[in-house]
C-alpha cells in the first residue's frame, strides 16, 4: 500500500518524546524508585554491578564514562556508597545530583539503635541528625559538606568498635517503606529539572507508586505480625530499618555495619549474644560465604534460612516492593518451617 504525500507529511509531523537523558543511580534499590518515576521515559543504568559489594565497589572505566554523560545522578549518599563521593563530585558535575538520604522528611536511625527494640515512631527524621545540608535538588556542592569518617563505616573494626555500639548513621534507610514516599517525590522533582515538559507525568507517577507501596508495607506487616517477638541472626548489620518498620525483634548481627569481616573477638561476641536472644533462624546473605553465619550457629540448633539481600540479591533491576517482599518472605518462611 502507497502513502500519499500528505499522510508521509503527517506522519513527518508527529512530536518526539521528550528524552530526559542519562540516569544513573548507585544501587539497584535507588534504580527501582526511580523507575517508578521514570516509567517508560527513559531508562535507568545501576552502577553496582550484582553480587558486588554496596560499600566497597570499585568503579570500572565504564561507569566513569557513563557518569560523565549522565543528565541526573541520585544515590543514597556517601555514607552508604563512599565510592561514588569524589566521581560524583568531578566526574559527574554538570549533572543534576540527588542525595536520597539527604531527602527532607528521611526517616534516618543510628546504628545503635539497634541495641534494643524501640518504638519505630521514636526515630527521628532527617532534620533531627544534626546534618548540614542544602536540600535543592541540585546537589552539585553538596559532597563538601561530608566527612564520610564521621559516620562511622571508617571506624568499624578499631578499638572500641568492636562490639554492636558502633555509632553513625544507618545508611540502609531504603528498607523503611516509610522513606518511599518523600524519596519518590524528590525524585519527581529531580526528572522534572531535567525534563519539564513532562514534570506532570512524573508527579503522578510517584504519587501512584506511593500508594502501592504503603498497602503492600501494610499487607507484609500482616504476615510478618505472628513472629514478631521471633529472634534471628543475619550475616550483617543492614536490617534495623526493616525490623524497625515491620515490627520486627531487632536482628544479631554476624558482621558490622560494612559488611566488614568480623574478628575473633566479634565472633565471640556474636555466639554470646545468640544464646541471649533464643533466635530460632539465621540467615546467610547473597555474595557472601556463609561459613561464618554456620560457625557462629553450629550446636545451637538454629535453622538456616534463605540468604538475604539488602539489595535485591541476584536480580538486575529487582522491584521495590520485591526488595521488601523478598526479605519478609525469607522469614516466613524459616519462621513457619517445622
Amino acid at each position: 500500500m502507497r502513502l500519499t504525500l500528505t499522510a508521509i507529511l503527517s506522519l513527518t509531523a508527529l512530536p518526539a518524546l521528550a528524552d530526559p537523558g542519562r540516569i544513573m543511580v548507585d544501587l539497584p534499590p535507588t534504580g527501582a524508585l526511580v523507575r517508578e518515576v521514570v516509567g517508560d521515559l527513559a531508562q535507568v543504568e545501576v552502577l553496582l554491578s550484582s553480587g558486588a559489594s554496596a560499600h566497597s565497589y570499585q568503579m570500572r572505566p565504564s561507569d566513569a564514562r557513563n557518569l560523565q554523560d549522565a543528565a541526573l545522578l541520585v544515590w543514597m549518599g556517601p555514607e552508604m556508597t563512599a565510592w561514588l563521593e569524589r566521581p560524583a563530585q568531578n566526574i559527574a558535575a554538570e549533572a543534576v545530583q540527588l542525595q536520597l538520604l539527604h531527602v527532607d522528611g528521611t526517616r534516618l536511625r543510628d546504628y545503635a539503635d539497634g541495641d534494643g527494640h524501640e518504638d519505630h515512631e521514636d526515630h527521628e527524621d532527617h532534620g533531627g541528625h544534626d546534618h548540614d545540608h542544602d536540600h535543592d535538588h541540585d546537589h552539585n556542592d553538596h559532597n563538601d559538606h561530608h566527612d564520610h569518617d564521621d559516620h562511622g563505616h571508617g571506624e568499624h573494626e578499631s578499638a572500641g568498635h568492636e562490639g554492636h555500639d558502633h555509632s553513625g548513621i544507618d545508611p540502609h534507610a531504603w528498607l523503611d517503606p516509610a522513606n518511599a514516599g518523600p524519596w519518590l517525590n524528590a525524585i519527581a522533582d529531580a526528572l522534572s529539572q531535567i525534563d519539564p515538559e513532562n514534570a506532570e507525568t512524573y508527579s503522578a507517577n510517584a504519587e501512584a507508586a506511593s500508594g502501592r507501596i504503603e498497602a503492600s508495607a501494610a499487607e507484609l506487616k500482616a504476615r510478618l505480625a505472628p513472629h514478631a517477638e521471633k529472634g534471628f541472626v543475619v550475616f550483617h548489620d543492614a536490617y534495623g530499618y526493616f525490623t524497625d518498620a515491620f515490627g520486627l525483634m531487632p536482628a544479631t548481627s554476624v558482621a558490622i555495619g560494612d559488611a566488614t569481616s568480623p574478628s575473633a573477638a566479634r565472633l565471640e561476641e556474636v555466639r554470646h549474644r545468640i544464646e541471649e536472644s533464643d533466635a530460632v533462624c539465621a540467615f546467610p546473605e547473597y555474595a557472601h560465604d556463609p561459613r561464618l553465619v554456620e560457625t557462629v550457629i553450629e550446636g545451637s540448633g538454629i535453622r538456616m534460612g534463605d540468604a538475604l539481600s539488602p539489595e535485591g540479591g541476584s536480580e538486575e533491576m529487582p522491584g521495590y516492593e520485591q526488595i521488601l517482599a523478598s526479605l519478609g518472605t525469607a522469614l516466613i518462611d524459616c519462621f513457619e518451617a517445622e
